[in-house]
């Protein structure tokens, strides 16, 4: 015979793999309530605030002195080959790629560094050189040429400071400078998204095993209508407290990508929902987490009613989520009626 000896409050701390077996006993007391066993696609998910906009910011600075004579429009794109602004005339141009620039490339240099910016040259239509980590006389050929387009002196070189990397195109979202301020190197000169609107979401660091790259995600929208969307960057940030509170915060930074672009057009900057689902369980049977009773030898029941009697049925307990738990055994069908413990 099964023995009960504590009620589901134990159960709700529980994790998944409760016992199971077939021994059913009579209940000793009457239930103070009941409930039905549903069958259901039950799901470990949380739903959190996020914003609708075009990602974190992102900061260029200058690596070069001299004085700012172009910036581009706040809000305008700037894409591969574009200046993102000036210096003394000159631009400094928009090339993709994740090595930043960090050196003088001339012929003789050797690393990734050059194969990114030989890439990037080859985008852009220069031939004539292999695309590889070597700077070569064919690269600098290249770079002349490139630089003769871009109306800059034709040195073959591409001096720290005269270009600057981006994943893609990047959209201005506002200057730091104005044109005619003097700069140094390191000064901060404009700030740029990227060009995809996104939804960015700030997580707990008790959250944080939501946040896994490239597990999909649904976003509800400011007028109720859902869209899918996939994490494309999961970061850890340090928030500062309000003026004169010197406290921080750790949080986590998700971003989340919607294919559907054309679903977020009408929204620059408003709220959004975003629910990240950890773990699915579809066509399951499940109860209230509050009907289990801990059993003596180990394991879950359910206090089965039929009419006027009860009985005790062990059940192995599967995944617990928003207040219900995935539940199987002998004989446990859709529709029975479960009693709730005192």
């Amino acid at each position: 015979m099964l023995l009960v000896v504590a009620a589901a409050g134990v159960a709700a701390s529980a994790g998944v793999g409760g016992g199971a077996g077939g021994d059913v006993a009579e209940a000793d007391t009457a239930p103070a309530a009941s409930a039905t066993v549903t069958r259901q696609t039950l799901a470990d998910a949380e739903t959190v605030d996020g914003e609708l906009g075009y990602g974190p910011n992102r900061t260029a600075a200058s690596r070069l002195a001299g004085t700012i004579t172009a910036l581009p429009d706040t809000s305008a794109t700037v894409r591969r080959g574009k200046a993102l602004y000036a210096v003394d005339g000159d631009p400094v141009t928009l090339l993709y790629g994740k090595v930043p620039a960090y050196r003088t490339l001339q012929p003789g240099v050797e690393g990734p560094d050059v194969e990114q910016l030989e890439r990037n040259l080859k985008a852009l239509g220069y031939t004539g050189f292999t695309v590889d980590d070597e700077y070569t006389w064919a690269t600098a050929d290249a770079v002349r040429a490139w630089q003769d387009d871009l109306g800059v002196p034709e040195t073959g070189r591409v001096e720290l400071g005269r270009v600057a990397y981006a994943d893609g195109p990047v959209r201005v979202e506002g200057h730091e400078v104005e044109i005619g301020a003097a700069v140094q190197p390191g000064q901060s000169v404009l700030t740029y998204t990227g060009t995809d609107r996104l939804v960015t979401a700030e997580l707990d660091v008790d959250d944080q095993r939501l946040a896994k790259r490239g597990e999909p995600v649904e976003v509800t929208l400011p007028d109720g209508r859902q869209v899918a969307g996939k994490i494309s960057t999961v970061r850890t940030v340090v928030k500062s407290g309000a003026a004169n509170d010197t406290s921080t915060e750790t949080k986590i930074e998700v971003v989340v990508a919607v294919a559907d672009q054309k679903a977020l057009a009408g929204f620059d900057r408003a709220s959004a929902e975003v629910t990240f689902t950890v773990s699915e369980r579809p066509d399951v049977l499940t109860v209230p987490v509050a009907a289990l009773l801990a059993l003596a030898e180990g394991g879950y029941g359910l206090e089965i009613l039929d009419g006027g009697s009860s009985r005790i049925v062990a059940v192995t307990t599967g995944l617990f989520a928003r207040g219900r738990v995935e539940v199987s055994g002998d004989g446990l069908t859709e529709g029975m009626t479960v009693g709730m413990p005192r």
